[in-house]
């Protein structure tokens, strides 16, 4: 076996001592990764919230006609206020439909007989008239909903086939976690190392320096690592770290209401008109898609229905009697307003719901599904920003795009024009 030289002895006798910082090194390194990425993290463990339930498009004519007018009363396969309206056409003619969707009250009083039976059987309950309605527009409903398929029930999924939450967070957490584990691989390969070599010197004590021994044997000191300028300098950049990110993160978060879900004076539930019946956003919210405010449904419309409806399947009378009472009382509902941009901020909801082609749980998230309406999305410049330059323009049947269409072709970009490429992220869009 080859002799080892004094030189390398002495060499490899700095090795513990060098080896040791690396350790500190590292090992300061795994809770510095720790303290200052777990923060980022810690957002991840609210689940994210699932994706707003896929509604149709508004592609057809009968369709859309279908959900503005006919929805809040009437389902497609089963009852509601009104009869199911599958199989309509075969059980009555078209001009019996033309004059009973016009004004069902005038027909009634010709006398016909299979009106006035409906009229009772449905404990008389008034169909609005629709004298507007073209006899074009109620043969599109009346195909629309002879297209619409029997639904067919769904299996209930179990855990396995439960939506988890989370997002990207995630992703972000099982690197964060990969991470500190390869960093303590590496640190116990450390004291393995210099494990071995101390033995190794331990063997050719005899040959070193008292200095050399010295560091040879030579301890971990607690104390001596705490009150290194080392040790010293990564903790207070570690808490000057965690402060300002928790200062920028809170100066982000001023006058944002995103998950704002207060206490109204009627208890209202969306999952039981938007869902359970399958109420159009429309119906109630009638300037959604005309017009720049969404507004809020005034009494009557509320009493199209609650005329006839004075019971509801979670809180009995109590709830409605608090509506009618207003409504004899001529006093308006003070609902209060969950969604509420600064007026330095311009918004118009038919510009996305109409020319867009947005549908509602694009902002509001899965309304259908709330008891409780909340802001869903954070509404915040940020947000709206990040919307016009991932959404793809709604260029079906509207000339107005074609030029800006080839000009896009000639780009021979891969991906669909946005509303970024036609000057959606301009300041005098939203602010003028």
């Amino acid at each position: 076996m080859a002799k080892i030289s004094e030189k390398t002895v002495l060499n490899m006798s700095r090795l513990p001592i060098l080896m040791s910082r690396i350790s500190r090194s590292i090992l300061t390194l795994v809770v510095f990764s720790f303290v200052t990425l777990s923060p980022s993290f810690a957002d991840d463990s609210i689940p994210a919230a699932a994706a707003p339930a896929a509604t149709p498009a508004l592609d057809g004519k009968g369709e859309q006609l279908f959900k503005e007018n006919c929805k809040s009363c009437h389902k497609v396969h089963e009852e509601s206020v009104g009869p199911a309206l599958s199989g309509v056409s075969k059980r009555r003619s078209a001009d019996w439909l033309h004059s009973w969707v016009k004004n069902n009250a005038v027909f009634r009083a010709s006398g016909d007989k299979d009106a006035v039976a409906i009229y009772e059987k449905y404990k008389k309950a008034e169909m609005t008239a629709f004298p507007t309605l073209a006899n074009e527009d109620i043969d599109a409903i009346i195909a629309y909903v002879e297209s619409v398929p029997v639904p067919v029930a769904e299996v209930a999924k179990g855990p396995e086939g439960a939506a988890t939450g989370g997002g990207g967070g995630e992703y972000d957490t099982v690197i964060l976690g990969l991470i500190v584990v390869v960093l303590v691989l590496v640190l116990v390969a450390m004291f393995i190392f210099l494990a071995v070599i101390k033995r190794y010197l331990k063997e050719k004590e005899a040959g070193l320096s008292a200095e050399d021994k010295e560091l040879v044997n030579q301890k971990f000191d607690v104390k001596a690592f705490l009150k290194s300028k080392g040790f010293i300098t990564i903790v207070v950049l570690v808490l000057v770290s965690v402060t300002v990110r928790t200062c920028w993160i809170g100066a982000q978060e001023v006058a944002v209401e995103q998950n704002y879900a207060p206490v109204q004076p009627i208890a209202f539930s969306h999952k039981l008109h938007a869902g359970d019946n399958q109420i159009n956003c429309n119906y109630c919210h009638t300037g959604a898609y005309k017009g720049k405010q969404s507004n809020i449904p005034s009494l009557n419309i509320c009493m199209n229905c609650h005329t006839y409806i004075k019971k509801g399947p979670k809180f009995g009378e109590s709830e409605i009697k608090k509506l009618t009472d207003a409504y004899a009382a001529g006093t308006p509902i003070k609902w209060v307003r969950v969604h509420n941009l600064p007026d330095l901020a311009y918004f118009n909801h038919s510009q996305h719901t109409q020319v867009a082609g947005l549908e509602c749980q694009k902002c509001h998230g899965p309304i259908e599904e709330m008891e409780v309406v909340k802001q869903y999305s954070n509404l915040t410049m940020g947000w709206c920003i990040n919307c016009h330059r991932e959404t793809a323009v709604n260029s079906k049947d509207n000339a107005y795009y074609d030029r800006l269409l080839k000009v896009h072709e000639e780009s021979k970009k891969k991906t669909d024009m946005t509303a970024e490429e036609m000057g959606g992220l301009d300041c005098s869009k939203c602010h003028y």
